[in-house]
């Protein structure tokens, strides 16, 4: 059996591997994905990223499986990294819709088929990916723990979940979950804009499922942040009056602090008490290395900067 080290301390990076292995359709990987995976994971454990996050449905199965060919050319490389992969959405397929599938069974499937593209003997983290409605509690839990059991999954989390949603499930469930991936960014904040407008009327319109944070963090679930760089709306691409004021400023603070834009964008995230633990889902190696402070740093913003930097991409007043 593979060993492995321990989930990353809460607020450290993770690396998403979404953007590995080429196209987003059934067409075949070749060499030159392979060859621009490894340079995406060089990048990221050169930084100091050793938690590796996948789903079953990136690139159609094909961001596991490259990352698998690096593996295999890599000797050793897996006893020093965490794998985390997610199953739960069925892509669409020509006229068939795509839905979500947390039968039994087919967590089962999913994880073995996951454990092949992977080269691998164990995942150290599953996440199931998104709710499904017609999902069976105890169904989910009995396929969890079998596969805890046979050793082929060693931890168990989920995504894109709220409070009540992950404790309906851990009811049923003796495997305590480590975590939760949301959307967090400083572009998307519901999250955070959920515990400050209770008793007020944009509360109804914000959406965001309130005490998930304070859940996690009683708990002691790591909150895992995807699209934490925003996709590069504060880093390239502004689109409004707001995007361009908040660009303006992470530039400035970034100069001030001798550090990357890219880094005060995470920087904000790993501020927050929950010690948020953003993903970084680049695949060009000069991003992925321009996060390297935030991996290996502590949060260097002030209180106020921290505001700072939340009011201008608010760009209205707190309540």
């Amino acid at each position: 059996m593979t060993t492995t080290k321990t989930p990353s301390r809460a607020g450290q990076l993770l690396y998403g591997c979404m953007g590995l292995g080429g196209t987003w359709d059934a067409e075949p990987y070749g060499a030159a994905d392979i060859d621009a995976a490894e340079a995406a994971i060089a990048a990221a454990l050169d930084i100091g990223i050793t938690t590796f996050d996948h789903a079953d449905i990136y690139r159609h199965g094909k961001a596991e499986a490259v990352f698998g060919e690096v593996l295999a050319r890599t000797p050793g490389l897996r006893e020093r990294i965490v794998l985390q992969t997610k199953c739960g959405i069925r892509l669409a397929d020509g006229e068939r819709p795509g839905i979500y599938d947390l039968r039994g069974r087919t967590i089962v499937r999913r994880v073995e088929q996951s454990l092949a593209r992977l080269r691998t003997d164990v995942i150290d983290v599953l996440l199931l990916h998104r709710p499904d409605p017609l999902a069976d509690p105890d169904d989910i839990a009995e396929a969890l723990t079998s596969l805890h059991r046979q050793g082929l999954v060693r931890r168990f989390g989920v995504s894109n979940m709220g409070a009540a949603q992950m404790g309906h499930l851990q009811a049923r469930l003796d495997i305590p979950l480590v975590a939760n991936q949301l959307e967090m960014s400083l572009q998307r904040r519901d999250w955070l804009e959920a515990g400050v407008l209770v008793n007020t009327r944009e509360a109804a319109a914000n959406g965001f499922p309130f005490g998930t944070l304070e859940f996690c963090m009683q708990n002691g679930i790591e909150l895992q942040a995807w699209g934490a760089l925003a996709q590069g709306r504060f880093t390239g691409r502004q689109e409004t009056p707001e995007e361009h004021a908040t660009a303006r400023l992470i530039e400035s603070l970034a100069a001030e602090k001798g550090t990357t834009p890219e880094t005060i964008l995470l920087w904000w995230l790993q501020r927050h008490p929950a010690r948020i633990a953003p993903v970084i889902g680049s695949a060009r190696p000069e991003r992925i290395r321009a996060c390297r402070q935030a991996a290996q740093e502590e949060p260097g913003l002030t209180h106020e900067e921290w505001y700072e930097l939340w009011l201008t991409a608010r760009g209205v007043p707190l309540p």
